[in-house]
This record gives structure tokens, C-alpha cells and sequence, in this order.
């Protein structure tokens, strides 16, 4: 009998912990970021988030390059790449960021076209700061954006 009752004790306390969760996904509050590696093309891109309450708030995708100065705001850049590819800076990386938001970091995020390159290592990233968020660790994580894996 004590170990029937010691099992529903158990059992209760389980149920209640996983209630207290709220299906949340184990994020940290906190502030975190992943920046690329290396420069390409001059610019060095990264992801910083936010989380409050176990959940995401703020997402930045952007790059800078050696000076500092944000890829979104370069107006030459974004006239340059609209002609040649069908989108810019800030549309694409408010469009990923969006979508990473939106699915606290759980969903696919849908490529843009001509930004598949910025895709590529937003998804790298974006994976990084999710781990660095679910430790905790607001160390700025470097990723190799670079390699195909």
C-alpha cells in the first residue's frame, strides 16, 4: 500500500512539473548571440536574441563589417542587391527573423528567394543561440557559417 501511494505521490508531482512548463522549450531569460566565423563579402553576420518567461521576444539578424556599420543600412548595397537578386538586407533579414519569432525557434523558417546564402547561415545561427539559450550561457558563440553541413 505505501508504495502504491508513494507512486501516485510520484506520479502527481511529475504531472505537476510538467504543468509548471507550460510546454515551454527550456530557454533561458537572457540575452544571446551567434556570430559568424569569418567575414564574406566584407560583412559578418550574426543573431541576438531575447528571451523573457521562457520565451522569445526580440530577434536581430543582421552583419556589420570591420568598422561596425550594419549591412541593412547600406542603401548602395541594397539598391545592388535588388537589381541583381529580387530582395535586400533588411527585407530578408527581417523576414527570417520574423519567422524564427513567430515560431519561438520550433518551425521551419521558409527560404527567400535570391537570399538562400543568407538562409543558409541564418539556420546555422539561429541553431546556435537556441543551444546557448537552453544552457543559459550568453557568451557570444562563434559559428563556422562557412561549411556545408
Amino acid at each position: 500500500m505505501k508504495k502504491i501511494v508513494s507512486l501516485i505521490l510520484f506520479l502527481i508531482v511529475m504531472a505537476m512539473s510538467l504543468m509548471a512548463c507550460g510546454g515551454k522549450t527550456g530557454i533561458q531569460d537572457g540575452y544571446y548571440t551567434a556570430q559568424a566565423d569569418q567575414f564574406n563579402h566584407g560583412w559578418k553576420e550574426y543573431v541576438t536574441i531575447m528571451v523573457r518567461d521562457g520565451s522569445i521576444v526580440s530577434v536581430e539578424y543582421n552583419a556589420e563589417n570591420p568598422s561596425g556599420f550594419i549591412k541593412s543600412w547600406d542603401s548602395a548595397y541594397m539598391q545592388t542587391m535588388l537589381h541583381t537578386n529580387g530582395t535586400y538586407p533588411n527585407e530578408y533579414t527581417r523576414f527570417y527573423a520574423s519567422q524564427f519569432l513567430d515560431g519561438q525557434g520550433q518551425e521551419n523558417i521558409d527560404a527567400l528567394t535570391g537570399a538562400t546564402s543568407s538562409f543558409s547561415s541564418f539556420q546555422k545561427l539561429a541553431a546556435a543561440v537556441l543551444e546557448q539559450a537552453e544552457k543559459g550561457d550568453s557568451s557570444i558563440v562563434i559559428v563556422d557559417t562557412s561549411s556545408q553541413k
